[in-house]
């Protein structure tokens, strides 16, 4: 499982969520504490909004600990919206372009967690997908794939949270037709430069951790709290929609229905 974390509020610097705090995303790369595997060393990847309309990424294979220009540039980004993710690769091969955040045109999506039977599954889901945005598709994920999913509900006029919510239903419904027992777990976060959703969804009881700590100065959404001596953090429940943006922060909780939000 991969580790995430996502700001919305007054510009920072992105070294405040990656690099300075306690726990922060960078150590969490190395030696996280609320998932199945300690390390997550896969790959990093960042993203930010910034002046145009279309989010900066930075992406890059080797650990996020051993990576100079990351710390660098985190330094000097500064930006009122950030993803940071780092990788235990569960699908696809270790590459660039498996790497989180993924964008297309103004939105950017991270995820940690899994599609139960992937294998069995993919063939179908990427038929789903229009042409547009098969040929987009750049990596061999099962979060890619889920994201260019909703990218195509967004593209037909729905609403950002309702497009990924349905995704999750047809994914759902066509693991119970394979027969597939294996868990979907889904910790995602997606944006398009004003709003920012994250989700906490999983088909049994062992629901992927997502936490939200409101501050003075906007929320941050991660998988783990970036100082464990510090007050607010909150453990999302399963089924959480978080909404942020334009003075908002929201939580709703859908009802659950065979673990996916109904």
């Amino acid at each position: 499982m991969c580790r995430l974390a996502a700001y919305l509020g007054e510009p920072m610097y992105l070294e405040t969520l990656i690099a300075t705090p306690h726990h922060s995303l960078m150590r969490q790369s190395l030696r996280a504490v609320e998932a199945k595997a300690s390390t997550n060393g896969d790959g990093f990847g960042v993203g930010w909004y910034g002046e145009r309309d279309e989010p900066g990424v930075y992406r890059e294979v080797m650990p996020a600990w051993s990576d100079d220009n990351l710390l660098a540039l985190s330094h000097s980004l500064r930006s009122r919206l950030f993803f940071a993710h780092v990788r235990a690769a569960t699908s696809g091969g270790i590459a660039r372009q498996n790497c989180h955040p993924f964008r297309h045109g103004a939105h950017l999506f991270m995820h940690n967690g899994q599609i139960g039977g992937y294998v069995q599954l993919r063939r179908v889901l990427e038929s789903w997908l229009p042409d547009d945005l098969y040929a987009a598709r750049s990596g061999g994920t099962d979060s890619e794939l889920l994201f260019l999913l909703a990218m195509a509900r967004v593209a037909r006029g729905e609403a950002m949270v309702p497009a990924v919510l349905s995704v999750l239903d047809d994914t759902m419904t066509l693991m119970r037709a394979h027969g597939i027992e294996q868990p979907l777990r889904f910790a995602a976060v997606l944006a398009d430069g004003r709003q920012l959703h994250a989700f906490r969804m999983a088909s049994d009881d062992r629901p992927p951790t997502l936490y939200l700590r409101r501050c003075p100065s906007g929320a941050i959404v991660a998988s783990e709290p970036l100082c464990e001596d510090e007050p607010g953090w909150q453990l999302l429940p399963v089924g959480a929609v978080v909404t942020l943006g334009a003075g908002r922060c929201d939580v709703a909780v859908h009802e659950v229905t065979s673990g996916v939000a109904a």
